[in-house]
């Protein structure tokens, strides 16, 4: 069963080191509480049968590249070797474990590698004329492995792993008892594959963004009249044409339209977008409208451009889902080529929020520009 086990997991490190070269990094400094069960296959020397328990860990991202975990765990599992014998073999454990993070994408996976303290308690009934074995070790515990997450949202996900966990036990460990009941210790090295449930709360909360008004549209401008001359006959000085109507250019935050790293929108963002829509319907004279996704930096250059123009477009879609014509529109992602905050020092929680104002979507009249440039309106 062991060396299945041990397969598995060579197989799954392979499959895992492709994934993270197309990973997209999605880092938000997060606490989180990681509550599981785990399947223990013991080691040889205990004689014990395969078994399992529970973990309960506290768990934080500090960086874009490594989380800690820490917690304790508790595994029995019964007797199985001896004949005649019963009992069970128990272990508790107190560790730290250090994840290497191949991506901060939803699917997040990660090899690791911890130390800490662990128990290991036997407690056999052996049949005459053999003694009973009972005895304990605390003592170092150290555990190398590998394993995934799964974010379902930003507040929830899931974790499995399997590792490989070497520690210290006592007992009378030679599968050849003599009857002696010979006190000794021996490193002892289990696998274990745990399941567990991420509840995050320390993930900074979205930034709102106020959008920027806009300049209210210039009043027309009127000439002075004429003033008549005696001669010769005057001609007439030309009016000046008024500026057209002016479209009022909207930036919303993408917290305020999205969810959690989705270009899906969320039901309250829709308000803001059916204003955008009455500007359209009330003036048919503005013919296109760009809508421009942009994002912050963090992550990579390739998923920040992709996340930007799937979000655009659907701007646009619910847009012409309200009765405007999609030729009328057209959308484009920025990506993080436009920043407007640029924050240069700032690490972590802080460098979330900062950047928040380049997170946005911004919505304006293409032609608009173009007049203003060649007529001077403004």
């Amino acid at each position: 069963m062991k060396k299945n086990l041990i397969q598995i997991a060579v197989a799954a490190t392979l499959g895992l080191t492709v994934l993270s070269a197309s990973a997209d990094d999605m880092y938000r400094g997060a606490w989180y509480a990681l509550p599981g069960i785990s399947y223990m296959d013991t080691d040889s020397d205990l004689n014990a049968g395969n078994g399992g328990g529970a973990f309960i860990k506290f768990g934080k991202e500090i960086s874009p590249s490594w989380d800690i975990q820490g917690g304790l765990g508790y595994n029995t599992s019964n007797e199985n070797d001896i004949p005649g014998a019963s009992g069970r073999y128990k272990q508790t454990t107190l560790g730290l474990d250090a994840l290497y993070m191949l991506s901060r994408d939803k699917f997040r996976p990660f090899l690791l590698a911890g130390a800490g303290v662990a128990r290991n308690k036997l407690a056999y009934t052996i049949p005459a004329p053999n003694n009973g074995l009972s005895d304990s070790k605390t003592g170092w515990m150290a555990n190398v492995g590998l394993g995934a997450q799964y974010l379902v949202s930003d507040t929830f996900g899931l974790q499995a792993d399997v590792r490989q966990q070497w520690s210290r036990a006592k007992g009378g460990l030679d599968n050849n008892l003599d009857g002696t009941n010979i006190s000794h210790s021996e490193t002892i090295s289990n696998t274990l594959l745990s399941l567990g449930g991420i509840f995050r709360f320390g993930a900074p909360a979205p930034m709102p963004e106020v959008a920027v008004a806009a300049e209210p549209a210039p009043a027309a401008y009127v000439a002075p009249e004429p003033v008549a001359e005696v001669a010769p006959t005057p001609a007439p000085i030309p009016v000046a044409e008024p500026c057209k109507p002016k479209f009022e250019t909207v930036t919303i935050s993408a917290e305020k339209l999205f969810g959690f790293d989705t270009s899906k929108l969320q039901e309250g963002s829709k308000p803001i977008l059916d204003e955008v829509v009455a500007q359209l319907k009330a003036h048919p004279e503005f013919k296109l409208v760009m809508v421009n996704g942009h994002t912050d930096r963090i992550g990579t250059e390739a998923y920040n451009q992709k996340l930007s123009e799937r979000r655009a477009n659907e701007v646009k879609n619910y847009i012409v889902s309200q009765g405007i014509d999609a030729s009328r529109l057209q959308a484009v992602g920025k990506g993080e080529s436009e920043p407007v905050a640029v924050c240069k020092g700032v690490k972590g929680k802080k460098l979330i929020e900062c950047l928040a104002p380049n997170r946005r979507v911004v919505i304006s009249d293409q032609e608009q520009h173009k007049v203003e440039s060649q007529t001077g309106c403004n």
